[in-house]
């Protein structure tokens, strides 16, 4: 890194602690539904798209997948990711009602201590060996449809910038 500067974690509870209610609403996008996407890079750098789920505890960002899953060896590899919310459609007669969709970015931190894993999955952890990665978060993006319905907002947060909103006709 220039300037010998080593980037901390950036955990979901800190950007919260900064940004309001703003991760609290992307949280709503991220819950409702269970399935959302995950774009990983193989070995030869190209994306990967693969479906996943996540889920909140201890104040972090939580995914994984089977033992040795593709999309976890790309991470272990390249711990690069992003991961997008399930993307519905705004309701055609009423844009505004639609709430939006939600995008985070940074880097898959793996977690193998045996303990920690048992802790952040609790009650729900599979059966058989899994990889587990907790995000340290690099951008937060939420799209929605402003009010009046004539225009996008997008929300978006940075370590370097916090939160930024933009307005898109």
């Amino acid at each position: 890194m220039a300037g010998g500067s080593v980037p901390t974690m950036t955990r979901w509870n800190e950007i919260e602690r900064e940004t309001g209610d703003f991760m609290a609403r992307v949280r709503t996008i991220f819950d409702q539904h269970k399935h959302k996407t995950i774009a990983t890079l193989r070995k030869d750098g190209s994306p990967r798209i693969s479906g996943i789920e996540v889920s909140f505890s201890h104040g972090e960002m939580w995914f994984g997948g089977m033992y040795r899953s593709v999309k976890c060896l790309d991470l272990i590899r390249d711990s690069r990711f992003a991961l997008h919310s399930a993307s519905v459609d705004p309701p055609t007669d009423d844009p505004g009602a639609w709430p939006g969709d939600a995008k985070v970015a940074g880097h898959a931190v793996q977690v193998t201590d045996p303990e920690e894993i048992s802790a952040a999955l609790g009650a729900g952890a599979p059966p058989g060996p899994l990889h587990l990665f907790r995000a340290d978060l690099r951008e937060v993006v939420l799209t929605r449809v402003g009010q009046p319905a004539d225009h996008l907002v997008v929300e978006a947060w940075h370590p370097d910038r916090g939160l930024t909103t933009i307005q898109r006709r």
